[in-house]
């Protein structure tokens, strides 16, 4: 758990009121609780996908976008579901959901969240698939770590503004700011709305550790900080860190057998991290 000096001690911001939040879309919020890739419930996906206008259009444009590129036009949700597979499916749909979540005021600072977010997705699926992790859930795990960074800059604007411009060495200098301007830091507003809006409990550990020292074993923990740190280190930081860490570096604090599904250079890994953010925001 992030430590954080005199908790006890400082008082809550005012306006973070988790109960006073846009809440989490709706369909992305049931995608999140389909946990099994089973036949029933990629139908029960694509059906909650239909209901929303909004989800099904994004679906279909990134169905038919060269980040999937398949040969034939996709022409429905339910063509597009099954092409996609359930596992895909779901990390889109979240995907789309977060971006929907930031739609109402997409503020340089927000845009900045979003793209760090779908950065460590990209990045926690690669390293997960030679790891031997679920890369379904590494991908959403990279999503939702910092929906409570989300949360804060859409509730507290100006507080997580003076957060920013105080700067920081490292990521943990980070929550002590913003304990000393909102009362709270990500990780732990991250942990309130994972309970508020009734998350399953394996997104606890995502959003409040994912500045912890990596644990050691086979878990999305021994993967996500890194990720986090990578995102950073190639230019999809929402920080402006003063001693960041090198791409070289910060790879090599992966599992051996995570460390080759990274390139040399961080040239190539940058073009299709850009180009998926560009799909997905153009949807």
């Amino acid at each position: 758990m992030a430590s954080s000096p005199s908790k006890a001690l400082l008082p809550m911001h005012p306006a973070w009121k988790p109960d006073t939040l846009p809440p989490f879309p709706a369909v992305a919020l049931k995608a999140l609780n389909l946990m099994a890739g089973t036949e029933t419930s990629l139908l029960e996906l694509c059906n909650l996908i239909r209901t929303d206008a909004a989800f099904s259009t994004a679906i279909l444009q990134i169905a038919n976008s060269p980040l999937v590129a398949f040969s034939k036009n996709i022409t429905s949700v339910l063509q597009a579901s099954m092409l996609l597979g359930f596992q895909r499916l779901r990390s889109v749909v979240i995907t789309v959901g977060l971006k929907s979540y930031l739609r109402q005021s997409f503020s340089p600072l927000l845009q900045a969240c979003w793209r760090h977010s779908v950065a460590t997705a990209i990045i926690a699926e690669r390293a997960a698939s030679r790891s031997g992790f679920d890369r379904d859930f590494a991908y959403t795990a990279g999503i939702m770590h910092d929906i409570g960074r989300v949360a804060m800059a859409t509730a507290l604007p100006e507080a997580y503004a003076r957060v920013l411009e105080k700067g920081a060495d490292q990521p943990r200098d980070l929550l002590h700011s913003e304990w000393e301007f909102c009362g709270i830091d990500h990780c732990q507003a991250g942990r309130a709305l994972v309970v508020a809006w009734n998350i399953p409990e394996a997104f606890l550990d995502v959003t409040l550790s994912h500045h912890d020292q990596p644990a050691a074993g086979r878990s999305i923990a021994s993967i996500l900080p890194q990720s986090c740190l990578l995102a950073d280190s190639i230019g999809f930081g929402v920080t402006q860190y003063r001693a960041p860490q090198s791409y070289k570096d910060t790879t090599a604090q992966f599992p051996e057998a995570a460390r080759s599904s990274f390139p040399e250079e961080p040239n190539e890994l940058v073009s299709e991290i850009g180009d998926e953010i560009t799909v997905i925001e153009t949807a």
